[in-house]
């Protein structure tokens, strides 16, 4: 697991992402993209995915006794969210690390919503009562049904790096990131822009609205 800063306008860390690297013993790297898809077509996602879930306690721990401790996000897949038994291994490794839950951020895709969407979102609000709290991941590229965002118990959106890339010289990537920010802000909600990796682009973010940003 590999942390990805995410930085306020003035270029502070305000969390950070964790995500898998797979360096094999060779030498050699295996993208997210290869090994990621193959885990969760073989049901492979779900230990995985609870290891993550493990190593980011231990992550926000090790933070939190050098001084340093933020918000850490980790990526929870639908096959994951969907195990019958998910919320009681959730209280059961922050029981086992100690890890507060209210330090831990869920980043769920829209895809997590096609299927049993009342029965996500109960779930979702079980563990938010535990103080979980939940992202957004690659947000305006899934499901198109916007009214689950006044449903859910969420905190962040996260905009899709597809979009940051359009930005400033594309008109309508300029007018999609502006819209999903206004919607945010009238939410109520943190916004985090992923893939910034120019300056032209996060000078356009701190000019409208300021979101978080992740790149």
């Amino acid at each position: 697991m590999h942390l990805q800063l995410q930085v306020d306008s003035d270029g502070a860390p305000t969390g950070a992402e964790l995500l898998m690297r797979w360096t094999r013993a060779d030498g050699s790297r295996t993208s997210p993209d290869v090994f990621i898809p193959v885990a969760e077509a073989t049901g492979l996602i779900v230990p995985i995915g609870h290891w993550a879930l493990r190593q980011a306690c231990f992550s926000w721990l090790e933070l939190d006794a050098a001084g340093h401790a933020m918000p850490l996000s980790v990526n929870v897949s639908p096959q994951q969210f969907r195990q019958p038994d998910f919320v009681d291994q959730v209280r059961f490794i922050l029981e086992e690390t100690g890890a507060p839950a209210n330090q831990l951020i869920f980043e769920v895709t829209e895809g997590l919503l096609i299927d049993n969407l009342d029965k996500t979102i109960a779930r979702m609000h079980e563990l938010a009562a535990m103080g979980i709290r939940f992202s957004i991941d690659d947000f305006g590229t899934g499901y198109s049904n916007l009214g689950y965002l006044k449903r859910m118990p969420l905190y962040e959106l996260k905009i899709d790096r597809s979009f940051i890339n359009d930005i400033p010289g594309d008109a309508n990537g300029v007018a999609i990131v502006q819209s999903i920010l206004a919607m945010a802000g009238h939410l109520g909600l943190r916004v985090v822009a992923e893939g910034v990796e120019t300056r032209e682009q996060a000078r356009f973010l701190e000019a409208n609205g300021k979101p978080q940003m992740q790149g």
